[in-house]
């Protein structure tokens, strides 16, 4: 989901730790080194990385700037290869059919039909272009907030251990609860209130 989309979620994040000097420097690393790798033409099904905020299909962040004034503003992008249950049935009956009229045999191993559909499924990913989804993010590096522009248990999960994978850096997602224990100086018995209490329903 981008920034200048028509309706956004947002998650917002705290970023535990402190970035090494160079800050900007040390991010720019960090991007490159986990920069999204093409999968069109290639036999893995899904990839993760990072993009480049102006333009989702680019890696080069040498022409693409990613620092607006103390916020720091890139994308993280998954790739993901879906072959249809059906389309792998069958290429895996004319490749078994194949095999058995080769072998002579009326039957095969179990092994055998494993190998036949790893084959199968590696030859499809090989066809078949990856369907790209890329989610925008700010990080302001002072304040040490940052905003993702998903909701998405799975994007925000990846965007969990990229992150930490990139900049060695640890998320954590404020909701209500995890606000209220951060941001304020509670005592012993309110932290045990707090973790008490439970959402209230405004409708049945």
């Amino acid at each position: 989901m981008g920034i200048f989309s028509s309706s956004v979620s947002i998650t917002q994040y705290l970023v535990e730790g402190n970035l090494d000097e160079p800050i900007i420097e040390n991010v720019a690393i960090g991007l490159k080194k986990q920069s999204i790798e093409e999968i069109d033409n290639e036999s893995s099904d899904k990839a993760i990385g990072w993009t480049c905020f102006n333009d989702p299909f680019s890696t080069d962040f040498d022409r693409n700037p990613f620092l607006i004034g103390t916020h720091l503003v890139f994308s993280m992008r998954i790739d993901k290869k879906s072959i249809p249950a059906k389309i792998v049935q069958k290429h895996y009956a004319m490749e078994m059919k194949k095999r058995l009229e080769v072998s002579g045999r009326d039957f095969l191993s179990k092994t055998e039909k494993k190998e036949i559909k790893d084959h199968v499924i590696h030859v499809l990913n090989l066809r078949i272009p990856a369907t790209p989804n890329s989610y925008d993010l700010i990080w302001n590096y002072e304040a040490n907030r940052l905003w993702f522009f998903s909701n998405l248990k799975g994007a925000n999960e990846e965007l969990e251990t990229l992150f930490s994978k990139s900049f060695k850096l640890k998320l954590i997602r404020l909701f209500p609860y995890s606000m209220a224990s951060l941001a304020s100086p509670l005592s012993d018995p309110e932290k045990d209130i707090l973790t008490q209490l439970s959402p209230t329903r405004f409708t049945e």
